[in-house]
């Protein structure tokens, strides 16, 4: 049995490219359906979250998140984890892999991929919410899709949206929200809001709305009109309809309908997971979900055996 190995954010974070990442989730959705399960322990405030899945022909993934939320005064990140990746034919363990890595790039390119097959082709700017961790995320990943787009960050805190904004070309920062939503072609949100802050009169058509940020049933990002006026996608209808307030909310107030959303990463295959024509505005909802970590697990773990076995082959005959 050979040993797991240990794969370091440095380490995998040097092999990935975005667009790798977003067509090792296109691959993973035409593999069997993912049998996925969370379970979540409570000692106020802070949280333990355990995220399971099996793809059957990929193999097993547990994710485990602690959320501590005292760590800054500690000077500790708030945010913690681990990632184990598993053999889909004898279980053993074949990977423990960085959480943060996993994250990032499981993140940030669940949008990507919805961008590529839902906003226009024609999308020269875009604006972020947001100037967390993910913000600095998805302007790499957008930036890899749109090289000469034109990018503005908006963030409650102008400083960070700065901070972010220098750090890149072609990106300034904004202190005009509604402004910015109606310049942008492209809107990625990740925020922490529980509280929508796109609202759907700030919406043109032909505009693609990508919502990150909120994750339990409380929160939310956009309106009850920007959905409405949005023909709605998911990356997974089992994750998020029943789960996050950006849908559940509207739902349970039959603003929109269980089948107001359009098509999951599952219907890739059959097609409708893509704009029916220039003008609609679409709306994708990033749900995340331990299936997808299995396949960026994967993913990684296939890079670094790649790598590994070059770095490892031996000389060519004749080379000193």
């Amino acid at each position: 049995m050979a040993l797991a190995v240990t794969i370091s954010f440095a380490d995998g974070d040097a092999l990935l490219s975005w667009g790798g990442v977003a067509d090792a989730i296109a691959d993973g959705h035409r593999l069997p359906r993912a049998e996925i399960g969370d379970t979540v322990l409570r000692r106020p405030p802070d949280t333990l979250l355990s995220r399971s899945a099996w793809i059957d022909g990929m193999g097993l993934l547990v994710k485990t998140a602690t959320v501590f939320p005292r760590n800054a005064e500690r000077k500790l990140p708030a945010v913690n984890g681990a990632v184990h990746l598993y053999s889909d034919t004898d279980g053993t363990l074949e990977a423990s892999i960085d959480f943060h890595l996993v994250t990032k790039w499981k993140t940030a390119g669940d949008s990507l991929l919805a961008a590529r097959l839902l906003a226009r082709s024609d999308s020269r700017h875009v604006l972020i919410v947001g100037a967390g961790t993910v913000g600095w995320s998805l302007r790499e990943a957008y930036g890899s899709l749109l090289p000469d787009a034109d990018f503005s960050v908006w963030n409650r805190s102008p400083d960070r949206a700065a901070q972010l904004a220098a750090s890149f070309p072609n990106t300034e920062a904004v202190g005009d929200l509604a402004s910015a939503v109606a310049a942008a072609d492209i809107i990625s949100c990740a925020t922490m809001s529980t509280a929508p802050i796109i609202r759907g009169e700030w919406l043109r058509p032909g505009q693609h709305v990508d919502l990150i940020g909120a994750y339990r049933s409380d929160m939310r990002e956009a309106d009850d009109a920007a959905l409405v006026r949005s023909r709605i996608f998911v990356d997974s209808r089992d994750t998020t309809i029943d789960h996050i307030g950006e849908l559940t909310d509207p739902i349970g107030r039959s603003v929109i309908a269980r089948d107001s959303v359009i098509a999951d990463f599952y219907d890739i295959p059959t097609g409708s997971f893509t704009r029916a024509d220039v003008g609609e505005i679409t709306l994708f909802k990033n749900g995340g979900g331990a299936h997808l970590d299995l396949m960026i697990a994967r993913h990684i773990l296939d890079m670094w055996q790649v790598d590994f076995e070059r770095r490892n082959a031996p000389d060519e005959p004749g080379r000193f």
